[in-house]
Formats: C-alpha cells, sequence, structure tokens
C-alpha cells in the first residue's frame, strides 16, 4: 500500500525484484518483494537509487550516496550506523558490533536490529555473520545474503 506522500518503484536485481520506497526527501525502504505491484510512483530520489543499485549489482559502485531516513528505536539506530561503517566486502560478527556499540552482551540485539533494517544492501546487514563464520538469518533470505558477500569479494581491489 502507498501513502498518498510516498513513492515507489522496483529494480529487477539479480537476486530478485526490490521495492525502493521514498517521500519527497529521501528513501525510506529497500526491500527484497516478491513481485512486483503494478502502481509505481517515482521521483527524482527513487531514480537516482535505482542507478546506484544498478551500478552496486555492476560491481560498479561499493557506496551509496542519496539521502535516506532510517526509523526505528536509538538502540536499532546506533546498530545501523555502525553497520554503515562496515566496509564493502568484509564481514563482522553481531559481537563485533555489540562491541563496537559499547554493549558487549546485546549480539542476540543486533540481530534482532538487522532483521528491521529496512534499507538493505545500503545498511548493509548482510556484512554480519555469526562468531563461528557461519552466515546466520538475513531479511532477504540467506541465499541472498552469501549472493551479496560472493558478490562483494568478487569486486574487491
Amino acid at each position: 500500500m502507498i501513502k498518498d506522500n510516498d513513492y515507489v518503484s522496483y529494480l529487477q536485481s539479480p537476486i530478485g525484484f526490490m521495492e525502493i520506497r521514498a517521500n519527497k526527501k529521501q528513501i525510506i525502504g529497500i526491500q527484497f518483494v516478491e513481485k512486483r505491484d503494478p502502481y509505481e510512483n517515482t521521483n527524482f530520489i527513487i531514480q537516482e537509487a535505482l542507478k546506484q543499485l544498478e551500478e552496486y549489482f555492476m560491481g560498479e559502485r561499493k557506496n551509496f550516496n542519496f539521502p535516506f531516513k532510517f526509523s526505528g528505536t536509538l538502540f536499532q539506530k546506533r546498530v545501523w550506523e555502525e553497520l554503515i561503517k562496515v566496509p564493502y566486502g568484509e564481514t563482522l560478527s553481531y559481537g563485533d558490533i555489540a562491541k563496537s556499540i559499547g554493549n558487549f552482551k546485546a549480539s542476540r540485539a543486533v540481530g534482532n536490529a538487522n532483521n528491521k533494517n529496512k534499507l538493505l544492501i545500503v545498511i548493509p546487514c548482510h556484512r554480519i555473520i555469526g562468531a563461528d563464520g557461519n552466515l546466520r538469518g538475513y531479511r532477504g533470505e540467506v541465499w541472498r545474503k552469501k549472493w551479496l558477500l560472493k558478490h562483494e569479494n568478487k569486486y574487491l581491489l
């Protein structure tokens, strides 16, 4: 359902449809979806996000510079701000993120914050793995997390 002040468009990525949502000023959501809604209402911010996401999937972009906004609790926002700092092609554990925000025992809470991330790829929760090196849950499904990590490693210089 599109709100009156929202804009939405879709990208056919190598790993499925992505829905990109925006308000008048910034991107507010990037999610994998099973199918496209027939209604699209785009603006220049979505057009820029689509362009940058296409460049990411072609291996030409490692960082995003379109305006975006994340909504969540203070804890979730702290986690997401740390995730943005994780370099392209690298991984950290949930525990590493918990330590970096000064809450050493919050690994599970970091995982829950990752699950609430509504800006997939831009806030790179796919780069967060278990302490044992295994891939853990991903809102976009674990097979996509594996694909994204392999994709980024392919384009590391």
